[in-house]
């Protein structure tokens, strides 16, 4: 078996373990980073880059060059509620320069970060290599094992960190199991045609007891139906037309376009979970983004807190890891004392900073689940509305979007890279 030495070993090449590697990388430290896939091109569920990890990458120097890649720059989402356009979410409140979400491809983000990553000697990017268990001595992580297309691998660390999305291999296999959280709803995701004629950029689609979320990409709109938590084999049963309806009773513009759904391998089903781990580390272990805190797509937030646990990360342990250096060999390893180990009391305090925003934000999550899941279905607004309730609701949007806009765009705890890192 192959045996790599390196600083930090990082399982997952998604956004948390891309972006920590690229500031270790560009502070010094050694860095293998693994990615089981042999590409980043797969169609992932969420492509928003929101306002906080823009400013991420302007603290980088990244700004203008990732900004350069083909996307779609929205301030503001709309949420149609039978009939009604309402305009709850304005970017434009946070003020420049990083008032505006970024839609892209994630295939897109990620490759721009390793490319980036890829200029410092001291980063490498491991693709088609998959951490299958870590490698101990007594209660110590010592790094991982992992199989590559050449063969098993042994990659010894002074840290490893699991980035391998919600059903992380590291976590469970270092013991660590998540609490979950009650979740009542599923989700359909599923491309269609862009509709002919344009709209404002829509978040979602509410009618008849029914939600469509709509993102829009460059050349097709990838759409999710709400459902009840394991209600798809049912509608399954009753048939495409019947998905079809269902669709098109929240997203009526959406009609025509269903008519190119023609098989069920065209709809995926996202079964939404929101969990949290109790305890995020080990001794020379931690568990960041979804491995430590799966979030449901609600308010699409699940990259932005990744990203933010990646730069907490970052800004908490560079210094002393770029200190300790690349850990030593087996027999070396075997005579080391504490004094070569990741102090405990700086992964917990990690896990201590990022927990609150995380949690209160899975509570937001879970409330909004409930409400849109509830048997009467969610309340509808009289079409046309009234006029008093217009003026109300007119009245109470700039207070929601100053709200909105900051719970989505920058989150509860926006994280800044240290000065010393950028």
């Amino acid at each position: 078996m192959e045996t790599v030495r390196t600083t930090c070993v990082i399982a997952g090449g998604g956004p948390a373990g891309m972006m920590l590697g690229l500031l270790l990388a560009r502070n010094g430290v050694d860095v293998v980073v693994l990615e089981k896939h042999a590409d980043f091109f797969r169609d992932f569920r969420g492509d928003t880059i929101h306002p906080s990890t823009v400013g991420v990458l302007g603290e980088l120097g990244l700004r203008d060059a990732f900004l350069g890649l083909p996307h779609t720059g929205i301030r503001t989402l709309d949420v149609v509620v039978n009939g009604n356009r309402l305009h709850p979410i304005d970017f434009g409140r946070l003020g420049a320069p990083d008032d505006f979400l970024v839609l892209a491809p994630q295939w897109d983000f990620l490759t721009f970060l390793a490319q980036d990553a890829a200029r410092h000697p001291n980063f490498r990017l491991l693709m088609e290599t998959e951490a299958t268990d870590l490698v101990r001595e007594g209660d110590v992580v010592r790094g991982v094992l992992a199989q590559g297309p050449d063969g098993p691998l042994e990659i010894r660390a002074r840290l490893v960190v699991a980035a391998d999305g919600r059903d992380s291999v590291l976590r469970a296999a270092a013991g660590l199991r998540p609490r979950r959280s009650g979740v009542p709803i599923d989700v359909l995701w599923f491309r269609l045609p862009k509709p002919e004629g344009s709209s404002p950029h829509t978040l979602a689609y509410i009618g008849e007891g029914g939600m469509v979320v709509t993102i829009e990409r460059q050349d097709y709109v990838q759409a999710g139906l709400i459902i009840p938590k394991g209600g798809f084999d049912g509608l399954r049963q009753s048939g495409l037309d019947a998905f079809r309806e269902a669709v098109a009773g929240a997203a009526p513009h959406l009609r025509a376009s269903l008519e190119t759904i023609t098989e069920w391998d065209q709809v995926k089903l996202l079964s939404v979970q929101i969990d949290r781990l109790p305890r995020w580390f080990r001794r020379g272990f931690l568990a960041i983004g979804d491995a430590a805190h799966a979030m449901s797509p609600a308010f699409g937030v699940g990259v932005n807190y990744a990203i933010q646990d990646a730069v907490a990360t970052a800004n908490a342990l560079t210094g002393t890891l770029r200190e300790l250096g690349p850990a030593p060999d087996a027999s070396e390893a075997l005579a080391a004392d504490a004094a070569g180990e990741m102090d405990l009391r700086l992964l917990e305090a990690i896990q201590r900073r990022r927990t609150p925003p995380v949690a209160a934000m899975q509570r937001i999550q879970l409330a909004a689940h409930r409400f849109i899941s509830r048997p009467e279905g969610v309340r509808l607004l009289p079409h046309p509305l009234p006029a008093p309730l217009r003026l109300a609701l007119a009245a109470a949007t700039p207070v929601v979007q100053m709200v909105s806009s900051r719970l989505i765009g920058r989150g509860l705890r926006p994280e800044s890279v240290a000065p010393e890192l950028r």
